[in-house]
C-alpha cells in the first residue's frame, strides 16, 4: 500500500539536492569551521554560503543569521535573550494565547521569574486583537512576540501592523516564523520584526537545524555559554553538515516558492471542497483565506480526531490532530479553545498540511476515505443518530 503523507506542519521529507549537499561534510569535509587549517577553512566557507542563502530567503543581511539547532531553541534564545538583557528596564512581555509552545512554554518559565505576560486574545479566526495589543502596552513593556503563521490552523497574522505599532513604541518585535519562512515570501524589513525564528525540517531540510534572525543593533543575553561561535552569540561547535542543508533547502524554497505556493493552494482548496461535499456536521477552523496554502484544519462533529487519525491510517493517509509538538495529550487544542471552539468539536479536529509532492489524485482518494472513515466512526455514535432524527 501506498502511502500519502499529508503532516508537512510536523516535518518534511529531505529533498534529495539538500541530501546531496550536505553528504560531502560527512565525509570528506569534516572539518571543524573554528580550524584554521585548509579542513577548517572549508568548512568556514560551506557555512557562509548558507548564512547567505538564509539571508536572502527572509531579506537579511547575512551577518544577522545565528545558527541554532531549530525552532525551539531560535524561540528561546529570542525570548530569554531578549528578557534577561532587559530586566532593569522592565519585566513585561506580549505574546498570543495561540502560540507554538516552544513560546507559550518559555513565557511560562519567565513568569516563573517574575515577568510578566499578557496572552492577547484572537478572534474566530485565530487572528489576534491589535487593540488588545495596543492596550496591554506599558513603560515596563521589553518583547513582543508573535507567531507569523499558526501551526494547526495557518491563520497568517497582521505582523506589518504589529511590526509598526512596536517601532512606534521602540518595542523589539519577534517572529516565530517557521511555519511560513520558503512557504510564502517575507522580507524582515517590511514585517519590521528585530528576532525571526525558522527551521530546517519544515522546508524539506534537515532536522536538528535552524536560524535565528537578529536584527543588527539588537543585543540578547546568551542561552549557550562556550566558545565564540557565531560572532559570540551561540556558543558551540556548528553542525556544518546541517548548516549546508539548511542553506541548500533555503535556496530551493526561495527558487520554487511561487509555484509550490499556487501548487499547494489549489490542492488544498481541492481537499477541503471535497470533504465539505462529501460528509456532514464540518466546520473549517482558521482563516478561509488568509492562512498559508498547505494547511486546512477541520472539526468532525460527533467523532474523535485522534480515531479520524488512526483510520486514515489504515488506509496509508498520514495526518494529525493538530501539533506533533503536543500528540499524546488528551487535552483539547490550545489553539481551537482559544479561537472559541467547544472542547467536543475541538477534540474532533484534523489537521491536513500538504507538501510539494502532494498530487491532485492523493486529494481526490482522501476525500473518499475520510468520508468512509467518518461515517463508519459516526455510526458508533449516538449523537450522531440524535442529529440525523432531528434532520429529519
Amino acid at each position: 500500500m501506498e502511502r500519502i503523507y499529508l503532516d508537512h506542519n510536523a516535518t518534511t521529507p529531505v529533498h534529495p539536492e539538500v541530501l546531496e549537499a550536505m553528504l560531502p561534510y560527512y565525509r570528506d569535509k569534516f572539518g571543524n569551521a573554528s580550524s584554521v587549517h585548509s579542513y577548517g577553512r572549508e568548512a568556514r566557507e560551506a557555512i557562509d554560503e548558507a548564512r547567505e542563502q538564509v539571508a536572502e530567503l527572509i531579506g537579511a543581511d547575512p551577518r544577522e543569521i545565528v545558527f541554532t539547532s531549530g525552532g525551539t531553541e531560535s524561540d528561546n534564545c529570542a525570548i530569554k535573550g531578549v528578557a534577561f538583557l532587559n530586566k532593569d528596564k522592565g519585566n513585561h512581555i506580549i505574546t498570543s494565547a495561540i502560540e507554538h509552545h516552544a513560546v507559550l512554554n518559555t513565557c511560562k518559565y519567565l513568569e516563573r521569574k517574575g515577568f510578566e505576560v499578557t496572552y492577547l486574545r484572537v478572534d474566530e479566526y485565530g487572528v489576534v486583537d491589535l487593540n488588545q495589543l495596543v492596550d496591554s502596552i506599558t513603560d515596563r513593556t521589553i518583547l513582543i512576540t508573535i507567531m507569523h503563521a499558526n501551526n494547526e490552523i495557518g491563520t497568517i497574522q497582521p505582523l506589518e501592523e504589529i511590526g509598526r505599532i512596536a517601532k512606534e513604541r521602540g518595542i523589539p518585535l519577534h517572529t516565530d516564523a517557521v511555519q511560513t519562512v520558503g512557504k510564502i515570501p517575507l522580507s524582515v524589513d517590511e514585517l519590521q520584526v528585530d528576532l525571526l525564528s525558522l527551521s530546517g525540517h519544515k522546508i524539506y531540510g534537515p532536522k536538528g537545524v535552524g536560524a535565528l534572525y537578529v536584527r543588527r543593533g539588537m543585543r540578547l543575553e546568551k542561552l549557550i555559554h562556550g566558545g565564540h561561535h557565531e560572532r559570540n552569540r551561540r556558543a558551540g561547535t556548528e553542525n556544518v553538515p546541517g548548516i549546508v542543508g539548511l542553506g541548500k533547502a533555503a535556496q530551493l524554497a526561495l527558487k520554487n516558492m511561487d509555484r509550490e505556493r499556487e501548487h499547494l493552494w489549489k490542492l488544498s482548496e481541492r481537499l477541503k471542497e471535497g470533504i465539505m461535499k462529501r460528509v456532514e456536521f464540518v466546520r473549517q477552523n482558521g482563516h478561509p483565506q488568509n492562512r498559508i496554502p498547505n494547511t486546512i484544519n477541520l472539526s468532525f462533529e460527533f467523532v474523535e480526531g485522534e480515531s479520524i487519525v488512526l483510520g486514515l491510517d489504515m488506509h496509508g493517509i498520514c495526518v494529525s490532530t493538530g501539533s506533533a509538538c503536543t500528540s499524546g495529550s488528551l487535552e483539547p487544542s490550545h489553539v481551537l479553545m482559544a479561537l472559541g471552539v467547544p472542547p467536543e468539536l475541538a477534540h474532533g479536529s484534523v489537521r491536513f498540511s500538504l507538501g510539494s509532492g502532494n498530487t491532485e489524485e492523493e486529494m481526490d482518494y482522501t476525500v473518499e476515505k475520510v468520508a468512509e472513515v467518518v461515517e463508519r466512526l459516526r455510526m458508533m455514535s449516538p449523537l450522531y443518530a440524535d442529529a440525523m432524527r432531528k434532520r429529519r
